[in-house]
Protein backbone atom coordinates (compact mmCIF):
# COMPACT_ATOMS: atom_id res chain seq x y z
CA UNK A 1 0.00 0.00 0.00
CA UNK A 2 1.60 3.27 -1.10
CA UNK A 3 1.89 6.78 0.86
CA UNK A 4 -0.31 9.68 -0.40
CA UNK A 5 1.85 12.88 0.25
CA UNK A 6 0.31 16.77 0.43
CA UNK A 7 0.86 20.07 -1.61
CA UNK A 8 2.70 22.27 1.50
CA UNK A 9 -0.54 24.67 1.08
CA UNK A 10 -0.91 25.22 4.56
CA UNK A 11 1.47 24.22 7.93
CA UNK A 12 -0.66 21.24 8.30
CA UNK A 13 -0.52 19.49 5.27
CA UNK A 14 3.57 20.36 4.88
CA UNK A 15 4.85 16.63 5.85
CA UNK A 16 1.20 14.67 5.96
CA UNK A 17 0.63 11.60 4.77
CA UNK A 18 -1.78 9.22 4.52
CA UNK A 19 -2.18 5.71 2.80
CA UNK A 20 -3.86 5.56 -0.66
CA UNK A 21 -5.92 2.39 0.65
CA UNK A 22 -5.35 0.93 -3.09
CA UNK A 23 -5.33 -2.31 -1.17
CA UNK A 24 -8.96 -2.30 0.28
CA UNK A 25 -12.02 -3.60 -2.06
CA UNK A 26 -14.16 -0.84 -0.64
CA UNK A 27 -16.98 -2.92 0.65
CA UNK A 28 -18.99 -2.00 3.70
CA UNK A 29 -18.49 -3.64 7.13
CA UNK A 30 -20.32 -6.84 7.51
CA UNK A 31 -23.20 -5.89 9.79
CA UNK A 32 -23.47 -9.95 11.31
CA UNK A 33 -20.24 -9.24 12.85
CA UNK A 34 -20.38 -5.64 13.88
CA UNK A 35 -20.60 -4.49 18.02
CA UNK A 36 -21.12 -1.21 19.62
CA UNK A 37 -18.38 0.25 21.30
CA UNK A 38 -19.04 2.67 24.33
CA UNK A 39 -16.41 5.07 24.76
CA UNK A 40 -15.28 5.37 28.75
CA UNK A 41 -13.34 8.77 28.32
CA UNK A 42 -11.00 7.53 30.29
CA UNK A 43 -12.76 7.13 33.62
CA UNK A 44 -13.98 4.63 35.79
CA UNK A 45 -17.33 3.29 37.37
CA UNK A 46 -16.76 6.37 39.78
CA UNK A 47 -16.48 8.80 36.85
CA UNK A 48 -13.41 9.31 37.56
CA UNK A 49 -10.27 9.58 35.30
CA UNK A 50 -8.39 6.44 35.20
CA UNK A 51 -5.99 6.27 32.11
CA UNK A 52 -5.28 9.67 30.86
CA UNK A 53 -4.82 11.43 27.21
CA UNK A 54 -8.55 9.86 26.55
CA UNK A 55 -11.21 11.23 25.06
CA UNK A 56 -13.31 12.27 22.11
CA UNK A 57 -12.69 11.13 18.62
CA UNK A 58 -14.95 9.30 15.43
CA UNK A 59 -17.34 7.03 16.64
CA UNK A 60 -16.46 3.42 15.55
CA UNK A 61 -17.78 -0.24 15.84
CA UNK A 62 -16.14 -3.31 17.03
CA UNK A 63 -15.29 -5.34 14.10
CA UNK A 64 -15.42 -9.30 15.62
CA UNK A 65 -11.82 -11.19 14.47
CA UNK A 66 -11.96 -14.54 14.57
CA UNK A 67 -8.62 -15.36 16.33
CA UNK A 68 -9.12 -19.22 16.77
CA UNK A 69 -9.08 -20.17 13.61
CA UNK A 70 -10.37 -23.45 14.71
CA UNK A 71 -12.98 -24.45 11.98
CA UNK A 72 -10.75 -27.29 10.49
CA UNK A 73 -11.09 -28.39 7.17
CA UNK A 74 -13.64 -25.70 6.08
CA UNK A 75 -12.26 -23.85 2.88
CA UNK A 76 -13.01 -20.50 3.38
CA UNK A 77 -12.78 -17.70 0.33
CA UNK A 78 -11.47 -14.11 0.47
CA UNK A 79 -14.67 -11.48 -0.14
CA UNK A 80 -13.20 -8.18 0.84
CA UNK A 81 -10.15 -6.49 2.39
CA UNK A 82 -11.33 -4.08 4.44
CA UNK A 83 -9.90 -1.16 7.05
CA UNK A 84 -10.65 -1.77 10.75
CA UNK A 85 -10.68 1.45 13.17
CA UNK A 86 -10.11 -0.40 15.88
CA UNK A 87 -6.42 -1.62 14.85
CA UNK A 88 -3.36 -0.72 12.60
CA UNK A 89 -3.63 -3.96 10.50
CA UNK A 90 -6.31 -4.41 7.99
CA UNK A 91 -8.65 -7.30 7.96
CA UNK A 92 -10.22 -9.80 5.65
CA UNK A 93 -13.72 -11.23 5.38
CA UNK A 94 -13.55 -14.77 4.61
CA UNK A 95 -17.13 -16.73 3.79
CA UNK A 96 -16.86 -20.30 4.22
CA UNK A 97 -18.07 -23.23 2.31
CA UNK A 98 -21.02 -23.64 4.63
CA UNK A 99 -22.11 -20.15 4.87
CA UNK A 100 -20.30 -18.64 8.08
CA UNK A 101 -18.25 -15.22 7.72
CA UNK A 102 -15.67 -14.00 9.40
CA UNK A 103 -12.87 -11.62 9.67
CA UNK A 104 -9.26 -12.05 10.37
CA UNK A 105 -6.24 -10.25 10.32
CA UNK A 106 -5.33 -9.48 6.27
CA UNK A 107 -1.75 -10.94 5.84
CA UNK A 108 0.52 -9.57 3.45
CA UNK A 109 0.14 -11.02 0.02
CA UNK A 110 -3.70 -11.70 0.85
CA UNK A 111 -5.71 -11.00 -2.42
CA UNK A 112 -9.70 -10.91 -2.28
CA UNK A 113 -11.12 -14.45 -4.38
CA UNK A 114 -8.15 -16.48 -2.26
CA UNK A 115 -8.85 -19.19 -0.36
CA UNK A 116 -7.70 -20.25 3.22
CA UNK A 117 -8.31 -23.06 4.65
CA UNK A 118 -7.12 -23.58 8.66
CA UNK A 119 -6.36 -27.41 10.43
CA UNK A 120 -3.77 -30.18 9.96
CA UNK A 121 -4.17 -30.53 6.33
CA UNK A 122 -3.57 -26.94 5.35
CA UNK A 123 -1.16 -26.20 3.35
CA UNK A 124 1.71 -23.88 4.00
CA UNK A 125 0.47 -20.72 2.40
CA UNK A 126 -0.27 -17.14 3.79
CA UNK A 127 -3.59 -16.90 5.60
CA UNK A 128 -3.55 -20.43 6.39
CA UNK A 129 -3.80 -21.21 10.16
CA UNK A 130 -2.09 -24.05 11.98
CA UNK A 131 -0.34 -25.76 14.63
CA UNK A 132 3.16 -24.72 14.87
CA UNK A 133 3.92 -28.80 15.14
CA UNK A 134 2.76 -28.71 11.64
CA UNK A 135 4.68 -25.57 10.34
CA UNK A 136 8.03 -26.15 8.87
CA UNK A 137 11.52 -24.70 11.24
CA UNK A 138 12.31 -21.04 9.54
CA UNK A 139 8.56 -20.07 8.68
CA UNK A 140 7.69 -16.46 9.52
CA UNK A 141 4.14 -16.52 11.25
CA UNK A 142 1.79 -13.91 13.21
CA UNK A 143 -1.28 -14.13 15.43
CA UNK A 144 -0.01 -16.75 17.45
CA UNK A 145 -1.17 -18.23 20.47
CA UNK A 146 0.08 -18.72 23.44
CA UNK A 147 -2.19 -20.91 25.14
CA UNK A 148 -3.46 -24.01 23.09
CA UNK A 149 -7.52 -22.74 21.87
CA UNK A 150 -7.14 -19.25 23.69
CA UNK A 151 -7.25 -17.52 20.63
CA UNK A 152 -3.90 -15.37 18.89
CA UNK A 153 -2.70 -13.10 21.49
CA UNK A 154 1.22 -12.39 19.56
CA UNK A 155 1.88 -10.46 16.48
CA UNK A 156 -0.97 -8.56 15.36
CA UNK A 157 -0.15 -5.66 14.67
CA UNK A 158 0.38 -4.22 10.91
CA UNK A 159 4.25 -5.32 9.78
CA UNK A 160 4.41 -7.73 12.25
CA UNK A 161 5.76 -11.25 12.21
CA UNK A 162 7.48 -13.76 14.28
CA UNK A 163 9.90 -16.23 12.91
CA UNK A 164 9.80 -20.34 13.99
CA UNK A 165 13.15 -20.79 14.99
CA UNK A 166 13.41 -24.62 16.07
CA UNK A 167 11.21 -27.09 17.52
CA UNK A 168 11.78 -29.38 20.40
CA UNK A 169 9.92 -32.00 22.55
CA UNK A 170 6.33 -30.17 23.30
CA UNK A 171 7.66 -26.61 22.67
CA UNK A 172 8.48 -24.20 19.70
CA UNK A 173 11.03 -21.69 19.84
CA UNK A 174 9.91 -18.67 18.44
CA UNK A 175 11.73 -15.41 17.40
CA UNK A 176 9.59 -12.57 18.46
CA UNK A 177 9.28 -9.08 16.79
CA UNK A 178 10.84 -7.56 19.42
CA UNK A 179 13.99 -9.86 18.59
CA UNK A 180 13.13 -11.90 22.04
CA UNK A 181 13.31 -15.97 21.97
CA UNK A 182 10.50 -17.47 23.37
CA UNK A 183 9.03 -21.45 24.13
CA UNK A 184 5.62 -21.38 22.97
CA UNK A 185 3.71 -25.05 22.84
CA UNK A 186 4.10 -26.68 19.74
CA UNK A 187 -0.56 -27.29 20.30
CA UNK A 188 -0.44 -23.49 19.76
CA UNK A 189 -1.87 -22.16 16.67
CA UNK A 190 -0.33 -19.68 13.92
CA UNK A 191 -0.91 -18.25 10.72
CA UNK A 192 1.32 -18.04 8.30
CA UNK A 193 2.60 -14.92 6.64
CA UNK A 194 3.41 -11.36 7.62
CA UNK A 195 0.42 -8.84 8.69
CA UNK A 196 0.04 -6.57 5.89
CA UNK A 197 -0.36 -2.53 6.14
CA UNK A 198 3.38 -2.32 6.71
CA UNK A 199 3.29 1.63 5.75
CA UNK A 200 1.38 2.42 8.90
CA UNK A 201 3.95 2.91 10.82
CA UNK A 202 5.82 6.15 8.88
CA UNK A 203 2.57 7.63 8.74
CA UNK A 204 2.87 11.56 9.33
CA UNK A 205 -0.67 13.04 10.51
CA UNK A 206 0.44 16.43 10.24
CA UNK A 207 -1.74 17.85 12.64
CA UNK A 208 -3.44 17.90 16.21
CA UNK A 209 -6.90 17.37 14.85
CA UNK A 210 -6.09 14.15 13.03
CA UNK A 211 -4.99 12.96 16.58
CA UNK A 212 -8.13 13.87 18.22
CA UNK A 213 -9.79 11.87 15.60
CA UNK A 214 -8.37 8.74 17.03
CA UNK A 215 -10.00 9.53 20.23
CA UNK A 216 -6.48 10.84 22.24
CA UNK A 217 -6.32 14.48 23.86
CA UNK A 218 -3.53 16.07 24.24
CA UNK A 219 -0.37 14.99 26.00
CA UNK A 220 1.35 17.98 28.21
CA UNK A 221 5.32 17.25 30.12
CA UNK A 222 5.59 16.68 33.11
CA UNK A 223 8.59 19.78 32.84
CA UNK A 224 6.28 22.32 32.59
CA UNK A 225 3.66 21.48 35.05
CA UNK A 226 3.47 22.50 38.71
CA UNK A 227 5.15 20.79 41.47
CA UNK A 228 1.56 19.54 43.24
CA UNK A 229 0.71 18.14 39.41
CA UNK A 230 4.06 16.41 38.58
CA UNK A 231 7.41 15.46 40.33
CA UNK A 232 9.38 17.27 37.40
CA UNK A 233 7.07 20.35 37.54
CA UNK A 234 8.22 23.53 39.50
CA UNK A 235 11.26 25.83 39.57
CA UNK A 236 12.27 29.09 37.29
CA UNK A 237 12.62 28.84 34.02
CA UNK A 238 13.65 25.55 32.37
CA UNK A 239 14.54 23.01 35.31
CA UNK A 240 16.30 19.59 35.40
CA UNK A 241 13.93 16.87 36.91
CA UNK A 242 15.32 17.39 40.73
CA UNK A 243 15.28 13.41 40.98
CA UNK A 244 17.62 10.66 39.64
CA UNK A 245 15.50 9.63 37.09
CA UNK A 246 12.78 10.71 35.34
CA UNK A 247 9.47 9.85 37.26
CA UNK A 248 5.64 8.92 36.82
CA UNK A 249 3.30 11.75 37.91
CA UNK A 250 2.77 9.47 40.39
CA UNK A 251 6.35 9.01 41.51
CA UNK A 252 7.60 5.63 40.03
CA UNK A 253 10.76 5.75 38.10
CA UNK A 254 9.82 5.67 34.69
CA UNK A 255 11.90 5.37 31.49
CA UNK A 256 13.69 2.66 31.86
CA UNK A 257 13.08 1.05 34.93
CA UNK A 258 11.34 -2.52 34.48
CA UNK A 259 7.77 -3.72 35.31
CA UNK A 260 8.04 -7.01 34.64
CA UNK A 261 7.73 -9.10 37.93
CA UNK A 262 10.80 -10.64 38.67
CA UNK A 263 9.16 -14.26 39.68
CA UNK A 264 6.81 -14.43 37.11
CA UNK A 265 5.99 -17.68 36.61
CA UNK A 266 6.09 -17.28 32.48
CA UNK A 267 10.13 -16.69 32.53
CA UNK A 268 10.83 -19.82 32.35
CA UNK A 269 9.80 -19.51 28.77
CA UNK A 270 11.89 -16.48 27.68
CA UNK A 271 15.49 -17.74 26.50
CA UNK A 272 16.95 -14.95 25.78
CA UNK A 273 15.71 -11.15 26.18
CA UNK A 274 16.37 -7.90 24.31
CA UNK A 275 17.94 -5.73 27.16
Amino acid sequence: MALKRYKPTTSSRRFMTVLSYEELSGDKPEKSLLHDKRKTGGRNNQGKISVRHIGGGNRIKYRVIDFKRNRDGIPATVKSIQYDPNRSANIALLAYADGVKTYILAPLGLKVGDKVVSGPTADIKVGNALALEDIPVGTVVHAIELQPGRGAQIARAAGISAQIMAKEGKYATLKMPSGEMRLVSIKCRATVGQVGNLEHEIVHLGKAGKTRYLGVRPTVRGSVMNPNDHPHGGGEGKSPVGHAGPMTPWGKPALGYKTRKKKNRTSKYILKRIN
